[in-house]
Formats: structure tokens, sequence, C-alpha cells
């Protein structure tokens, strides 16, 4: 399309339609357009290109330890990450993820740094993308009668054996899992330094904050929807007044004090 005999919007809508390669080369004709306004439209997608030019180079910096481990012949290289060791309430939901090569998906990061919003976009591009994924789910109970690192463990363990044979090597943010008997390397921060880790991280908060939300409409006295479990003055303040639900984890010190 000959930017001399279009409109801004057919510019736009043609542009779009484009990939990256060709948006490049499209956006040299713009920029020597006699109108302005397809000049300042051209400044405008050049500094976006080079933004998102960026963001996948910092996306494809998180793929170290994954390329490391590929060029010893590892295939399917899982990420796993858990949500939920902190909360008072509910479960503790640990995500495993293997992720095609290399995969770019922008935005991709520590499941923290992201908004509720974000999150939810980026696991649902993750689970499209994934070779694999599952989850592990460990509730109040359990977390009770067996403490809460050794349910991080087993909701770990639980989401790995949903994979069934197909990974060969497990990246875990934090600790190394003794209950996982293949090849893993634990990685501090990890969810904001592998690939891998970081998509199970977002998988793995999406998921639990889901659960929480439910658990809000059964449990409307607390609030979980906006808190969703963690030790906020709100949550101890319902806490005190209204005693534990079923889901509180009474193992644990705020819980324990109200009983």
């Amino acid at each position: 399309m000959l930017p001399e005999k279009s409109s801004v919007t057919e510019i736009q809508q043609y542009f779009l339609s484009l990939s990256e390669e060709e948006q490049q080369e499209y956006l040299k004709l713009l920029a020597g357009d006699p109108r302005k306004s397809i000049r300042k439209l051209a400044e405008k997608y050049q500094s976006l290109l080079a933004k998102k030019l960026v963001e996948k180079q910092r996306v494809l910096e998180m793929w170290s330890y994954e390329k490391s481990l590929f060029s010893q012949n590892y295939k399917y290289i899982v990420g796993i990450d858990e949500a939920g060791r902190g909360p008072l309430a509910g479960p503790v939901v640990a995500a495993a993820v293997i992720l095609p090569p290399f995969c770019i998906i922008e935005g991709l990061n520590d499941s923290k740094k992201l908004c509720p919003q974000k999150r939810s976009l980026l696991a649902n591009e993750i689970k499209t993308k994934a070779i694999k994924w599952a989850v592990g789910v460990v509730d109040s109970i359990t977390i009770d009668r067996i403490n809460i690192l050794q349910a991080t463990r087993y909701a770990m363990q639980l989401a790995l054996k949903a994979l069934g044979s197909l990974p060969d090597f497990v990246l875990i943010d934090g600790q190394k899992n003794p209950l996982i008997s293949m090849p893993q390397m634990a990685i501090i921060k990890g969810d904001a330094l592998s690939a891998s880790i970081a998509a199970a991280s977002i998988i793995a908060k999406v998921h639990r904050d889901t659960i929480m939300d439910s658990y809000d409409k059964i449990y409307p006295d607390f609030n979980f929807a906006v808190h969703k479990g963690y030790c906020t003055q709100q949550h101890l303040e319902a806490i005190r007044h209204k005693g534990c639900s079923d889901i509180h984890r009474k193992s644990f010190s705020p819980v324990k004090e109200s009983l």
C-alpha cells in the first residue's frame, strides 16, 4: 500500500497487519511522506518497535539457564514455582510449565511484579504457547497436617507428575525439592531469572487467585477476593471478629491465636 494514496486510518490498519520485518521497511516509506501527520505516525511506530525490541532482548536473556541445559542435550525443561506459602488461608498451588525453546512472551516476569490484569493475560498466552503445563494444589487441612514447607514440595511434585514422562530436567524457584527424583536445579529468585520458572509463577499465582475468588463467595466475611488470604490488617481484623473459616490454616500463629 502506497502511503501517498492512503488515509491515516488505512495506513494504521495496514501497518498492524504486517510482520515486524515488513513494518520496518514500511516505516521507511512513511518517514518520507510529505504529510506531517504521517511522519509523526512513523515516529510513534518506530518508538514502539524499539521498545518491543528491548523487551524481546530482556525475555531472551531469561533463557540463559535453559540454553545451558539445551546444550547438555536436555530437551524438555520444566520450570516450577508456587503461590500461597505465606497466606493464612487457602491452598498452596504449584505450577509446572514446559515452554518451546526460546519462546518469546512479552511481559514475562516474576508474577509479583505484574498487575492482576497483566498476569491473567500472560497466563492465557503461556497456556496457549506451552508444550505442556499443569498445576498441583494442596489444601489447608494438608498444610496443617504436614506443614507448609512439605505441602509446597508436595504441590510441586503433583504438578510435575501431571506432566507425565515428558520433562527431563527441572528448574525450581528457591530450593531443591527432595520429593523430585529427576535432575533439577534450584535458582534463588528464579521467577525473575528463568523464562520457564517465570511462566510457572504466573500460572500458579493466577490459579490460586481464582480459587480464592471462589472462596470469597463462600466466606464473604473475610474478603478473600481482595487479600487472597494473606496476613493483611483487614484479614486479621476479620479473624478477630469472626473467628476462622474452614479454609484457614490453623497451624499458623495468627489463626492459632484466634482459636
